[in-house]
């Protein structure tokens, strides 16, 4: 059997340790890939160690940081060797550009500090070692870069603008206080990712090390009132078991096919001349498959090394409220990008942290003309300057484009029967296969003659026939028939974009959103649309021009409702709540087969507008009136707790005690003086009514006492018999 080392591309270049080279000859692998191996079951093992013995019940914030920080040093140095210093350098320029700029300007700073740095060593690598497979720094580095531009961006969010400008998201990961040098080089640093990821971001690993990670996704998350609870910390041993099985059958799967389809043999002579048109395209696609199963390894292994550590813990799951996720910082879901059945499927479940970080960085922020050219050209730039990679991501995009318009001709016929809709299903998995390989090839080739010399060997066969798609078949899509669902609705008013030409003038606002047609979408991946006559006030908009931030509405005006959609398909954000995108697609995009119950409101007689409006203002009566009752409360309940507060602090002298002076009409005046005489009142002497009034006031003391211990139940996280 040949070896891995001669496929995946050894060479001398690897400046890591070599002390387990005899493994490596033994193995029959390449000792780079012997010590990335060992360096990630060693983190395994240790992350076991630093939740159990490092737990932040048992030691400090600092010390969690400072272990966490030293071992990642020592796998980077073991690993990459002298190069390692790099992994050192690029934080620390970015550190010093945090340190000293404006906060104004802090985040483009480091952008362009960060990624002028990775360039660099990504066109070093290309220069001395064209075409390697070998690991090597630019992989840790581009974690790197997205760890410290995302905290670049947080302290821009947390120190120079507004809450209501903010999304949730940025609402979430806002910084208000600068990272000490300690926190900041632990979080880039740290061991549990910084090999192979995955992206967390600065506040979600700021609330790991001081253990306040549980308690928060227990509280946003859980169904039961966690304040009248003990909060258990849950183990992650069973979501790491199963991780780590899995993460074993991708290397087993990629070492086995990788020697029978090695991605090198399409760069050959022999091969091309010899390749027929569908043993080529087989070849594409067995050979990527095999390529992929690698990520599946390194993705699925790094995030069990997090979990182990106890990092990633994502709440409870909404359907028992008691199933612990640990999911927050997942990669890959293996299964839905393989059987995915379009293109859309499997961009979801591909590399979601990279996804996560341009939308925080590009997409949310910039004008949405420019939101998905921009965050394409972030993600080439961030990858390299292989070639490769951009015939990748033009091949993907034209292939996307293409696949909207075939859904829209061909899926309708299919869905009569549960057998047909079956049949479609299997047919668009198997395309989505045959289309994946044919895109993808190209990235993990590099070259562009290599990949160039095997498309025409295909006669570029399905570019033709995006091509086709795009241009002539999208001409017999029936534009009606997306407005004859809903009947009795009107149309939309248009909203102009920056050039003021008209982004779409058909969308049906009495439609779901996730009915709206994607034609709108076509140069800025977005459309936005404002309601019409019979939509009651509820316009569906596709993140704008304010680079979504929120609008206020004017007194008694009803607040629009906002979908904003990035290109990656991740997460919708309905007026700062985000969901699933997945919930929001449009019904070919989200699932083939499946029969959707479509929620359309009911019009009839023209009685249905009206009876929501006035139903939601019923609903923001009660709420309003729950709010206002609960504040009450909780004004009345602190005023009692000051109040017994300040009578537990009085000493119990005599010319420091508590009396009730009176007043010549009788009426009763409480002071607190030091000489006995209450505040600018005139009366009687400290020690009247003194034996009377100290009953008395002892009785409601004890009273507050009783009230307050039980109003004041605290939960508690409990691990290992240590509360915290």
């Amino acid at each position: 059997m040949q070896q891995i080392a001669t496929i995946i591309g050894a060479n001398a270049y690897y400046d890591g340790s070599r002390v387990f080279t005899w493994l490596a000859d033994m193995c029959g692998l390449s000792v780079d890939l012997v010590n990335f191996l060992i360096t990630q079951f060693l983190a395994l093992i240790l992350a076991s160690a630093f939740r159990s013995y490092l737990h932040p019940s048992k030691v400090s914030a600092s010390t969690r940081h400072a272990i966490g920080l030293v071992i990642g040093l020592f796998f980077g140095y073991f690993c990459f060797g002298q190069q390692a210093i790099h992994i050192a350098g690029l934080p620390a320029a970015c550190y010093v550009v945090i340190r000293t700029q404006n906060p104004q300007i802090v985040q483009r700073m480091v952008m362009v500090v960060a990624l002028f740095y990775l360039s660099c060593i990504h066109l070093h690598r290309q220069y001395y070692d064209y075409g390697s497979y070998s690991l090597d720094i630019t992989g840790p580095l581009m974690i790197i870069t997205q760890k410290v531009t995302s905290l670049a961006f947080s302290i821009h969010d947390g120190f120079t603008r507004e809450m209501k400008d903010l999304t949730q998201s940025q609402q979430q990961h806002a910084i208000r206080k600068l990272p000490s040098a300690l926190e900041f080089f632990s979080y880039t640093l740290h061991f549990q990712g910084l090999m192979a990821g995955p992206l967390v971001f600065y506040k979600d690993y700021i609330d790991f090390i001081e253990g306040c990670h549980i308690m928060k996704q227990t509280s946003a998350h859980a169904k039961y009132d966690i304040e009248k609870k003990i909060v258990h910390e849950p183990s992650p041993v069973k979501a790491v078991v199963k991780k780590v099985i899995a993460s074993l059958v991708c290397a087993l799967i990629f070492v086995k096919f990788a020697t029978i389809y090695p991605i090198k043999t399409m760069k050959d002579d022999g091969f091309i001349e010899s390749a027929g048109f569908f043993y080529s395209l087989w070849y594409m696609m067995l050979a990527t498959t095999a390529v992929r199963f690698k990520y599946y390894f390194a993705w699925l292994m790094a995030d069990a090394i997090c979990n182990n550590s106890g990092l990633g813990f994502n709440g409870y799951d909404e359907r028992d409220g008691v199933t612990p996720r640990w999911d927050m910082l997942s990669n890959i879901q293996v299964l839905e990008f393989e059987f995915g059945t379009n293109f859309r499927n499997c961009i979801n479940a591909w590399n979601a942290g990279t996804n996560r970080w341009l939308r925080m960085v590009v997409f949310e922020r910039v004008p949405k003309r420019y939101g998905t050219v921009l965050t394409f050209s972030l993600s080439a730039l961030w990858h390299g300057f292989y070639p490769g990679y951009y015939l990748t991501f033009a091949t993907g995009a034209l292939i996307v484009v293409a696949a909207r318009i075939a859904r829209k001709l061909f899926r309708a016929p299919f869905q009569r029967t549960a057998s047909s809709r079956a049949l479609y299903d299997v047919l668009t998995c198997l395309v989505t296969r045959v289309f994946m390989g044919y895109a993808t090839f190209p990235f993990v080739l590099l070259e562009f003659k290599a990949s160039l010399r095997m498309y025409l060997n295909v006669f570029m066969c399905l570019h033709l026939v995006a091509l086709i798609t795009v241009f002539i078949l999208s001409k017999y899509v029936p534009r009606g028939e997306r407005n004859a669902a809903v009947a009795g609705g009107s149309r939309s008013k248009v909203k102009t974009g920056a050039t003021g030409t008209p982004e779409d003038a058909s969308v049906h606002t009495n439609r779901r959103p996730e009915e709206i047609p994607n034609r709108g979408l076509k140069s800025a991946g977005m459309v936005s649309v404002e309601g019409g006559d019979h939509d009651n006030g509820h316009g569906v908009r596709f993140r704008g021009v304010e680079n979504g931030r929120r609008n206020d509405s004017a007194p008694g005006s009803q607040q629009p409702v906002r979908y904003v959609v990035d290109p990656f398909c991740l997460t919708t954000t309905i007026n700062g709540n985000h969901k699933k995108t997945d919930d929001f697609l449009s019904e070919e995009d989200n699932n083939n087969s499946a029969t959707n119950t479509v929620r359309s409101s009911t019009v009839a007689n023209g009685k249905a507008s009206s009876l929501k409006p006035a139903c939601e203002r019923i609903k923001e009566k009660l709420e309003q009136e729950t709010r206002n009752i609960e504040e009450f409360i909780d004004k009345t309940v602190t005023g009692f707790v000051e109040l017994k507060d300040d009578l537990m602090r009085m000493p119990d002298e005599t010319n420091g005690g508590l009396y009730i002076p009176r007043k010549p009409n009788g009426a009763m005046l409480l002071g607190v003086g030091a000489n006995g005489t209450g505040d600018g009142h005139t009366g009687s002497s400290g020690n009247s009514g003194t034996g009377s009034s100290n009953a008395f006031l002892k009785k409601e003391i004890d009273a507050l006492n009783a009230a307050v211990q039980q109003a004041n139940v605290l939960p508690a996280v409990l691990s290992n018999g240590h509360a915290k």
